[in-house]
C-alpha cells in the first residue's frame, strides 16, 4: 500500500471542495438545518410540565451523533459516486492504484469531514440550545469512533452494491444509511421498538451506540457491554464489507461492469 498515492487521491479531493461552493455548503448545510430543527423541537418539549431536561440532550446528542455516521458514510459513498458522475473511475483503476488504498483515502476523507461538521454542530448546539457535548467526557470518544467505523462499513457496502449492479443501485448511498434509523433506537430507547425488532437493533453497532450516549448523558457513565458490542459488531462488519467490495470489483473488472457503472 502506498501513502504516496492515498495522498494523492485525498488531496484530488480536498481540490474539488476547493474550487466547488456547493460542496463546501454540503458539509454544513444539511447538519445546521437538522440542529435547528430538532433543537426548537427540543426547546418545545421542554417546556413541557415534566421532568424532561435530560430529553434535551438526548435529543441533541443523538442529532450530532447521527450526522457523525452519516457524514462518514457518505464521504465514501459520494466520493465514489462523484467519479462515476465525472467518468472517471476507469482512469483510477486502470492506474497501480489498489482498492485498499482507494478505500483508505475516502475514509481519512470522512473523518475530515466528520470533524469539521462535528466542531460546526458542537459550538453551533453551545451557542443557541447551552448543551455542551464536551462536558459529558471522554468517555463519549470510543462511541464516536464506533459510529465512525459502521459509516465507513456502510459506505464501502454502499459503494460495492452501486459497483455491482450500476447507476441503478445509486439512490442506496443515501438510503441505505437511513434503513439504520428506525432500528438503531436514535432519537427513543430500544425498549420502545416491539420485541422482535429490538432482536434486529441489538446486531446493528449504532444501536448499541445510541444507547451508550443516553447512558452517559443520564449520568450512568460508559457502558462497556454496549460498547464491546458496538465494536465487535463493526469489526466483523467492516471485514465482511471489505470482501464484498474486493468481490464486487473483482467480477466488474471480469465483466467490464466498470463501463456499465460509468455509462
Amino acid at each position: 500500500m502506498s501513502a504516496k498515492r492515498i495522498a494523492g487521491l485525498l488531496l484530488r479531493h480536498l481540490y474539488l471542495y476547493r474550487r466547488s461552493l456547493t460542496r463546501m455548503l454540503e458539509v454544513a448545510y444539511w447538519p445546521v438545518m437538522d440542529l435547528l430543527v430538532w433543537g426548537f423541537v427540543s426547546l418545545y418539549i421542554a417546556q413541557v410540565p415534566a421532568k424532561l431536561p435530560p430529553v434535551i440532550g438526548f435529543f441533541l446528542g443523538a442529532m450530532i451523533f447521527w450526522d457523525i455516521f452519516y457524514r462518514a458514510q457518505q464521504a465514501i459513498a459520494i466520493s465514489f459516486l462523484e467519479d462515476v458522475w465525472a467518468r472517471n473511475l476507469i482512469n483510477l483503476f486502470i492506474t497501480p492504484l489498489s482498492v485498499g488504498e482507494f478505500l483508505t483515502a475516502t475514509m481519512i476523507l470522512g473523518i475530515l469531514k466528520v470533524t469539521v461538521t462535528s466542531l460546526l454542530l458542537v459550538v453551533l448546539a453551545l451557542s443557541l440550545y447551552h448543551f455542551n457535548l464536551f462536558h459529558l467526557g471522554l468517555s463519549l470518544i470510543p462511541l464516536v469512533a464506533n459510529l465512525i467505523l459502521t459509516g465507513w462499513w456502510v459506505g464501502i457496502l454502499t459503494t460495492g452494491l452501486i459497483l455491482r449492479f450500476g447507476q441503478g443501485a445509486e439512490s442506496l448511498a443515501w438510503a441505505l444509511a437511513f434503513l439504520f434509523q428506525p432500528f438503531s433506537a436514535v432519537f427513543y430507547p430500544l425498549s420502545v421498538l416491539p420485541p422482535l425488532v429490538q432482536v434486529v437493533g441489538w446486531y446493528l453497532p449504532t444501536t448499541h451506540v445510541f444507547e451508550g450516549m443516553r447512558q452517559i448523558i443520564a449520568g450512568g457513565g460508559l457502558s462497556w457491554a454496549h460498547l464491546a458490542w458496538a465494536t465487535g459488531l463493526n469489526v466483523i462488519y467492516l471485514f465482511a464489507a471489505m470482501g464484498i467490495f474486493q468481490w464486487a470489483m473483482a467480477v466488474a473488472r471480469r465483466l467490464g461492469l466498470l463501463l456499465r457503472v460509468e455509462g
